[in-house]
């Protein structure tokens, strides 16, 4: 594995984001497809259906086998039983590997936000008050996973045989990223 470059995002037709959760894997997945006019996926839209209920295991693993042959995609993610297909099938990663400060920052705005206006996130649901406060919520899903994303991380720069992965170290990392894409190399 190499470290990844502007350019093999260029030339990528499957591009992988990962990272701690409150990052900002699908406000990028966004940007990287619509400049590199690769169509997004953001997963929490096929794995959470409305009112909150996951999608059928069944159902996913189809619904994600299809998408991952697909010729062209950015997946802003790729949930756990997921990962090993897609990192197999990505011609890049893009690792969002921002200090918890940023992401938990991030993410506590974010919900707050979220919980304050009823904006409606995947299949139209919504956060409330109640859940961001259960053992459940988003949040604490940060403090649980945060370590074991980060050795992702780690463990996939260190594999020779992953694809390249763009590692970005702040958000400032990420704005250079889509500039240098924006510039006159852009497809």
């Amino acid at each position: 594995m190499t470290s990844g470059t502007v350019d093999d995002l260029r030339r990528a037709r499957r591009i992988l984001g990962i990272g701690c959760t409150g990052s900002g894997k699908s406000t990028l997945a966004l940007h990287l497809g619509e400049l590199l006019d690769l169509p997004v996926t953001l997963m929490d839209d096929l794995m959470w259906q409305p009112d909150w209920r996951p999608t059928n295991p069944e159902v996913a693993a189809r619904v994600v086998a299809d998408r991952l042959a697909e010729p062209a995609w950015v997946l802003d993610t790729a949930y756990g039983a997921h990962r090993p297909d897609a990192i197999a099938r990505a011609d890049v990663v893009v690792a969002l590997d921002y200090p918890r400060r940023v992401s938990l920052g991030r993410l506590l705005r974010r919900t707050a936000r979220r919980v304050l206006t009823r904006e409606p996130v995947c299949n139209g649901n919504v956060e409330t008050l109640r859940q961001t406060l259960s053992r459940d919520s988003i949040i604490a899903w940060h403090f649980r996973t945060w370590s074991q994303k980060r050795d992702q991380v780690r463990s996939l720069l260190a594999d020779p045989a992953a694809p390249p992965v763009v590692r970005l170290g702040h958000p400032r990392d990420a704005a250079a990223l889509l500039a240098a894409l924006a510039g006159p190399s852009a497809r």
